[in-house]
């Protein structure tokens, strides 16, 4: 597990071994895991971003999209 992004609002983990990623909504409390293409869609649509657009607030609105898109499933404690 590598920690790819962390911002105030959201962390992308990504894990190698099973080509996935991590995308965690700190605010809303929410996780979506991204395995094999949806993975592959996710690094390409963020390597998508230009370098001078990549800043914490669009990467951040990026991820609130994409976490609500892919159906993001809310963290419950038990």
């Amino acid at each position: 597990m590598n920690i790819v992004y962390d911002s105030t609002h959201y962390s992308v983990l990504a894990y190698p071994a099973q080509e996935g990623f991590e995308l965690f909504d700190k605010d809303a409390r929410r996780i979506l895991f991204l395995q094999g293409a949806l993975a592959h869609h996710f690094r390409d649509a963020i390597n998508d971003i230009p370098e001078a657009e990549r800043t914490v607030e669009a990467i951040d609105a990026f991820l609130d999209a994409y976490c609500i898109g892919g159906a993001a499933q809310r963290i419950v404690f038990h």
